[in-house]
């Protein structure tokens, strides 16, 4: 005889400790589709338990106890994935003219005076800096910064200089271990045999931009909200730079600098350098050592962008749109390149036009001169 199976006639009669089994398994965008099926999923879906597990997955710097409680206070895991997962986009790049904005109009030079209240009331110490870093899915580097270093300074200087944070710097403090983050060839590194020939087939560079990913995620503790700054996938780099031996793989995106800056965006880049420390060889295989996780902000023309600033892009950038299309997100970051280069080299066809116009004055002065002097 065959046997029966008792037919499933609702998912009410199913447990509904079975369908948190079954939910807590999922990452977040399917976890987010899954609560728009029925009732009892989206019920289930509002758990914190279940966006805390998806969290600590896509960002492990979220399992410490302190990262834990700063993000319950500022509204919790489901909140912070949704703040979180979707990267900022910008398509208003295109709109930079560089006449227009070539020199400070009057009214922004007053507006400097005006930020500086404006800025009194954002502090330093609320920033906090969450970083993952991976190579081919593996986590090999996170990091928590809990404020802007050196930006409380009694002399200023924080303000009026560029704005920079490295990372590995400051944040080894936290650590209980030396900080060291090394990849090697069992971490999925193509085996080189030297230097000269890696700048031939650049095999390990290909590798490293390829397979390398970056989360900068920025909460600000007394506005109770966070955005990620990174573009997850590598924008470019430089291959052996500064030294023959290192590799900075560049990330970062593209923020709104509306009434803070004349040229209404500035590139907040996010850069990672690697350094080779051994070559295939006897007893040894390929080593990298990570040497440098940095940010900073750059407006149209390539000038740092100063503290004072850059604070007030920092806040703006909490509130700003983003996108969960990753894609659209990095089309975004190449445009800014696009404008930008294409910026650099109209200034540079002004100025080559100016050194004409000068050398034919000079020509033309002379030919006067020599005239004058003959007559």
């Amino acid at each position: 005889m065959g046997t029966s199976v008792a037919p499933v006639e609702t998912m009410a009669s199913l447990s509904m400790d079975l369908f948190y089994d079954i939910l807590r398994r999922l990452d977040g965008p399917t976890l987010a589709s899954a609560a728009c099926t029925c009732s009892a999923f989206c019920s289930i879906s509002r758990e914190e338990r279940l966006w805390e597990n998806v969290c600590s997955s896509m960002w492990p710097s979220t399992n410490r106890e302190d990262v834990k409680d700063l993000i319950s206070s500022i509204g919790g895991f489901r909140k912070f994935y949704a703040d979180c997962f979707p990267l900022i986009i910008n398509k208003e790049v295109s709109e930079y003219q560089w006449n227009e904005y070539r020199e400070y109009p009057e009214e922004w030079t007053e507006a400097v005076y005006d930020d500086m209240d404006e800025v009194e009331t954002i502090s330093p110490s609320d920033f906090v800096s969450i970083v993952d870093i991976r190579y081919k899915g593996k986590t090999i580097c996170s990091k928590v910064l809990w404020d802007i270093p050196n930006a409380n300074s009694f002399n200023g200087w924080f303000y009026n200089c560029p704005f920079r944070i490295d990372l590995l710097t400051y944040a080894a403090r936290d650590d209980d271990g030396d900080g060291e983050v090394i990849l090697s060839v069992s971490d999925g590194l193509p085996p080189i045999t030297s230097l000269e020939r890696e700048r031939k087939d650049g095999k390990l560079w290909r590798e490293l931009r390829d397979g390398l990913q970056l989360s900068w995620i920025v909460v600000n503790k007394k506005m109770k909200q966070a955005a990620n700054l990174a573009s997850w996938s590598a924008l470019g780099g430089q291959r052996h730079w500064p030294t023959d031996r290192d590799f900075v793989i560049r990330f970062g995106s593209i923020l709104p600098a509306k009434d803070i800056l004349p040229c209404q965006v500035v590139e907040c880049i996010l850069s990672t350098k690697f350094r080779v420390v051994h070559t295939e060889g006897e007893g040894v295989h390929t080593t990298l050592k990570l040497t440098e996780v940095s940010m900073q902000l750059e407006d149209m023309e390539g000038s740092h962008v100063n503290g004072r600033h850059s604070l007030l892009i920092l806040k703006e950038a909490l509130s700003c749109r983003r996108s969960k299309n990753y894609s659209e997100v990095l089309e975004s970051c190449h445009l800014y390149s696009k404008v930008q280069n294409e910026l650099k080299e109209e200034k540079m066809r002004n100025e080559s036009r100016l050194e004409r116009l000068y050398i034919l004055g000079g020509i033309a002065a002379s030919f006067i001169t020599f005239w004058y002097c003959v007559l």
